[in-house]
């Protein structure tokens, strides 16, 4: 891709880039309650993307899978380092756009996340450390397996958190009513 640089530090710089955006826009590190968990599981509360693990997580390694799938599609050639590093630089955007004000008022406004205040920078990190477990995933599993996986994890959230990858990005994109009404049922 480019002579003498290496994926592994254009991964550390889009990190670091992307914890740099997120703290201009004003994200804090960790949850501001001062606790330090690894899982936040309730979605409904103020826990929820503020800490380093939370159900969206699983959406975030589908990300990974999706990327896998349209970046060796698109680009049969590239090396698996420098596909990665497209995946990586892909989900760091999402986060940083993800966490702007008007996303942010978009989710509150047509999504179930009411009272989302966007993620903690962990949390941001650790979105995008699910990204690449998915595309990694993707590429040892296969396809079939990666679709299988995929497919339940959509379900499983589905029947959990009543939310999932693909309810997200329809409500996000196109509300529909009568899926939020069923969402706020918990």
């Amino acid at each position: 891709m480019m002579k003498g640089c290496r994926p592994g530090w254009v991964v550390a710089l889009i990190l670091v880039a992307t914890s740099c955006q997120l703290m201009v826009q004003g994200r804090v590190w960790w949850c501001t309650c001062g606790r330090w968990n690894l899982w936040a599981g309730d979605i409904w509360s103020a826990h929820n993307s503020q800490h380093v693990f939370d159900p969206y997580s699983f959406t975030h390694i589908l990300h990974g899978v999706a990327f896998f799938w349209i970046l060796t599609w698109l680009f049969k050639r590239l090396t698996f380092p420098w596909m990665l590093t497209l995946a990586i630089l892909m989900e760091s955007v999402w986060e940083v756009a993800e966490n702007t004000a008007f996303i942010i008022q978009r989710y509150r406004e047509a999504t179930i996340g009411l009272g989302y205040e966007g993620d903690s920078i962990i949390n941001s990190l650790s979105d995008i450390l699910c990204c690449t477990a998915g595309f990694i995933l993707a590429r040892h599993l296969g396809f079939r397996i990666a679709l299988a996986l995929f497919v339940l994890i959509e379900v499983f959230l589905a029947i959990s958190v009543r939310d999932n990858l693909t309810l997200n990005v329809l409500m996000l994109l196109c509300p529909i009513d009568a899926i939020k009404q069923w969402q706020m049922v918990h």
